[in-house]
């Protein structure tokens, strides 16, 4: 059984930094997409970022883009999330979410079929 484990997650002020980890194990077959979605209570889940395993492409949600670096470390299997210039509008629950044919894209969550537990990330004003 495959699983997605999330960590990094905190507390930070405004304008800090923090560094997500979602360290993928158990499947017998590799992913096509990997991505970051967020989410607050009473809202939906949005894509924040988003790469393509084989060729490294990626995609950033406009709100996170030049503060957020998405990046995969295949020989562990890793994909990481460095957040600076954090506002308190990043505040969010984070999941890291796996697909092996991310049918829909990079930014949708119907692309993904494999979804970590969640992080928190909370930033302070």
């Amino acid at each position: 059984q495959g699983q997605l484990v999330e960590s990094g997650g905190g507390s930070v002020q405004a304008g800090g930094s923090l560094r997500l980890s979602c360290t993928a194990s158990g499947y017998s077959y590799s992913m096509y997409c990997m991505g970051w979605f967020r989410q607050v209570p009473g809202k939906e889940r949005e894509g924040v970022a988003g790469i393509y395993t084989k060729t490294g492409s990626t995609k950033y949600a406009d709100s996170v883009k030049g503060r957020f670096t998405i990046s995969q470390d295949n020989a562990k299997n890793t994909l990481h999330l460095q957040m600076n210039s954090l506002k308190p509008e990043d505040t969010a629950l984070y999941y890291c979410a796996a697909s092996p044919w991310c049918s829909s894209g990079l930014s949708r969550v119907e692309s993904y079929n494999y979804w970590g537990q969640g992080t928190q990330v909370t930033v302070s004003s």
